[in-house]
């Protein structure tokens, strides 16, 4: 059974920096995409960024552009996204997704397999 779990959310005040890993298991996701999403309370999940399986190929949103990096560790089957100098409208829960191609896919549609999601909360 696949499975994608998120962790390293919690509370930082606005202007500070968190760290968010994704650990995949079941199956390897090595060749496929991955990419982190978020959803604010009452707004659709959006995506936040997006790499293939080559990492150094990533999409970022236009907001977090500069401020947010992804990485990706093959070998352990891992996604992280660094997040630095975060904003109260940044709260949300922040979901990990894997696809079973091969791209950079930034829609919901692109993606099989969700984590269950971990909180962020940026405080003013």
């Amino acid at each position: 059974q696949v499975q994608l779990v998120e962790s390293g959310g919690g509370l930082v005040q606005a202007g500070g920096s968190l760290r968010l890993s994704c650990a995949a298991s079941g199956r390897t996701f090595s060749r496929n995409g991955m990419g982190w999403f978020r959803q604010a309370p009452g707004k659709e999940r959006e995506v936040v960024a997006a790499a293939s399986w080559i990492a150094a190929i990533a999409y970022y949103a236009d907001s977090v552009k500069g401020r947010f990096t992804i990485f990706r560790d093959n070998g352990k089957n891992t996604l992280d996204l660094q997040k630095n100098n975060l904003k109260p409208e940044e709260t949300a829960v922040y979901y990990c997704a894997a696809s079973s191609g091969t791209a950079v896919t930034t829609t919901q549609r692109g993606y099989d397999y969700w984590g269950q999601g971990t909180q962020v909360t940026v405080s003013s």
